[in-house]
């Protein structure tokens, strides 16, 4: 039985990914902070799809928890063929303001250092074994810049395809899913007002996965689950800086209401 290991399994893009291979009739372990809702999650996804769901609660803001998770990525007595980097959260904050210097610290700690951490382990892992997919979600925000939450999903898609490069030819893949506005409750969460967003910009979740785990099945670098947004990741990668430095701007102080 095929099993994948999903960081912040819970909710948003996560608990997406959780229910789609779930469906698929792969067994899970799902990590995330509040132990109520993965038993919950757990119950529930065991219950209608008849598989195995594990369930570790962690904190990716202390190392010793990644470790911990990190060595059930490399236990061989347990195999986790599918790794999905997806815990972190938005951030509707500024550099400037210094109450908020620890809440971007633990951001960087989630999405870069456990996402380096464990993508290592599992990369052991599938390399010795011949065969893996990792994940991780990265955003369509890392082509601007706003603020730091860009430059952390730029690092994660840097890294992705930094990784994917150097697990060529062992049967293991890398893939930097670029997700556009996707419908969960994650802008909610940070703050984010998105209410005013035309609904053409929206991308549903479950295409989003479905594409994810089809773009890494066939050893893709990148998956970006729409064409509207494969548009804009283009423009944002390869048109004029200027332009997507007014953007940027434009985008940052709408924010701010």
């Amino acid at each position: 039985m095929v099993s994948a290991l999903i960081t912040g399994g819970t909710s948003g893009i996560g608990h997406a990914f959780a229910q789609e291979l779930a469906r698929r009739g792969t067994d899970l372990v799902l990590v995330a902070r509040d132990t109520a809702r993965l038993e919950s999650v757990a119950a529930d996804l065991s219950q209608r799809h008849g598989i195995a769901v594990e369930t570790i609660t962690a904190d990716l803001t202390n190392r010793d928890d990644m470790h911990r998770i990190a060595e059930r990525l490399e236990d061989a007595s347990r195999p986790i063929e599918i790794l999905i980097n997806n815990a972190g959260f938005g951030l509707h904050s500024t550099a400037l303001n210094p109450d908020e210097v620890e809440l971007n610290a633990n951001a960087i700690e989630v999405m870069c250092v456990a996402v380096f951490i464990l993508s290592g382990a599992a990369a052991r892992a599938m390399k010795a074994r011949g065969s893996g997919q990792i994940i991780t979600v990265a955003s369509s925000s890392s082509a601007i810049f706003s603020g730091n939450y860009s430059a952390i999903k730029a690092w994660a898609r840097t890294f992705s395809n930094s990784l994917a490069l150097e697990l060529s030819g062992t049967g293991v893949t890398a893939t930097a899913l670029l997700p556009g506005w996707v419908k969960t409750e994650f802008h909610e969460r940070a703050g984010i007002n998105a209410s005013k967003l035309p609904g053409f910009v929206w991308i549903d979740p479950v295409k989003l996965v479905r594409t994810a785990l089809d773009d890494s099945a066939k050893g893709r670098f990148e998956s970006v689950p729409d064409w509207k947004w494969k548009i804009a990741l283009f423009v944002g990668d390869h048109g004029p800086r200027a332009l997507t430095r007014w953007f940027s701007k434009l985008l940052s102080a709408s924010r701010k209401h």
